[in-house]
């Protein structure tokens, strides 16, 4: 999937989760490239035959057998997105975390609440 579909896709998410802010925009922009780099990853994984491992002539000539590079880069990106998707409160624990607090930074504090009062009463 391009990086369009993956902010789109994430942007839903988010909606439905009821975790969506604007300010997150750019967040969602990053997570969109990563898993857009994580497709590509996967597609030259399947398009060399889905091995998990390969064989690898080292300077010496020796073969050995070693991890799929692109199986390596694809489980990296996927590791990167997983705390993008956990900040954007798309995992359990993200969006229980996301619960705990108040999202809404418009709202006024106790101690700015407080404070106005304060120079209200000069």
């Amino acid at each position: 999937m391009d990086k369009e579909s993956w902010k789109r896709r994430i942007k839903s998410a988010c909606r439905k989760a009821g975790t969506y802010q604007k300010y997150y925009d750019d967040v969602i922009s990053s997570l969109s490239e990563i898993l857009e780099k994580r497709d590509q990853a996967e597609q030259v994984y399947i398009d060399s035959g889905s091995k998990p491992l390969v064989e690898y002539t080292n300077k010496a000539g020796a073969t050995n057998h070693t991890k799929n590079p692109a199986l390596i880069l694809w489980n990296d990106f996927n590791t990167s997105a997983l705390a993008y998707w956990r900040d954007l409160g798309l995992t359990p624990a993200g969006l229980k975390r996301l619960d705990s607090k108040p999202i809404n930074t418009d709202k006024e504090s106790e101690l700015e609440k407080a404070m106005r009062e304060l120079r209200e009463e000069r």
